[in-house]
């Protein structure tokens, strides 16, 4: 059976907190089940969530225009990975018209971080300043570099014009504050680093 997903999905408003989480990936199964390739090592909000909104794949085919609603019915860890099954996806070929799609959940579903712990989505955007108020920069990524994160700042250009970047490790020793809600981090670290 094919599938038309304008048609078996709900057109949908994104939710203004919605956040992007991961994306779908192969078709899993003949029961309409599809994996799920999360964008952080820890998915919980995947799991809280029980209805995604989708964005069409940003490459390859698009199989579905605009912003979607998926009522899941199961997410299940899989292998190293994670699957997931949902009430309007009945069989392989509609899952496989699924893949490549980005799977975003209102920020609401997230779990609270405990305390000294950070959503990357929170970090990004945030200015960074050192002890001193010395503006650094602002976080444009984080990158996970084995046993730490380190947090990418975009800090202005040099005298020919290049963009550049700087990097400091985000762990206690150099990280002294952040307030997410004021979007400011505070650093022991020095503008020539």
């Amino acid at each position: 059976m094919s599938a038309d997903l304008n048609t078996v999905l709900e057109s949908a408003t994104l939710p203004e907190d919605a956040v992007e989480v991961a994306r779908i990936g192969e078709a899993w199964g003949v029961r309409g089940w599809f994996r799920i390739i999360p964008y952080s090592s820890l998915p919980e909000a995947l799991f809280n969530a029980r209805q995604w909104f989708l964005l069409p794949a940003e490459r390859g085919a698009r199989h579905f225009e605009g912003t979607r609603s998926l009522q899941i019915r199961q997410v299940r860890e899989h292998g190293d990975g994670l699957v997931a099954g949902a009430a309007a996806i009945m069989d392989r070929n509609a899952a496989e018209l699924l893949k490549g799609a980005r799977i975003l959940v209102p920020r609401s579903s997230f779990p609270q971080p405990e305390e000294g712990e950070y959503y990357w989505v929170d970090l990004i955007g945030c200015a960074v300043s050192n002890r001193e108020g010395v503006a650094l920069g602002t976080v444009r990524d984080l990158l996970a570099t084995g046993p730490q994160t380190t947090l990418v700042l975009d800090a202005g250009v040099d005298a020919e014009g290049k963009a550049q970047e700087r990097l400091i490790p985000f762990v206690d020793a150099f990280v002294d504050s952040v307030d997410v809600p004021g979007k400011r981090i505070v650093v022991d670290w020095q503008p020539d680093y």
